[in-house]
C-alpha cells in the first residue's frame, strides 16, 4: 500500500513541476484537449495508461 501512496505522490510532484516550469504550455495543451472528441481523448488516455503499466512492469522487474 505504501508503494501506491509513493506513486501518487510522484504523480503530484510531476504535475506540479510541469505547472511550475511551463504553465503556458500546460494551458495550451488543456485548450487543445477541450477541442478533441471524447473518443480521441479516451484513446489517448488508454495509450498513456498502457505505456505507464508497461513501464511499471519493466521497472519493477519483469
Amino acid at each position: 500500500m505504501s508503494d501506491l501512496w509513493a506513486a501518487l505522490c510522484l504523480v503530484a510532484v510531476f504535475e506540479g513541476l510541469f505547472l511550475l516550469v511551463a504553465p503556458d504550455a500546460w494551458k495550451r495543451a488543456a485548450e487543445q484537449m477541450l477541442n478533441l472528441p471524447s473518443a480521441r481523448v479516451r484513446v489517448i488516455g488508454g495509450v498513456i495508461l498502457l505505456l505507464g503499466l508497461g513501464s511499471l512492469w519493466l521497472v519493477r522487474g519483469a
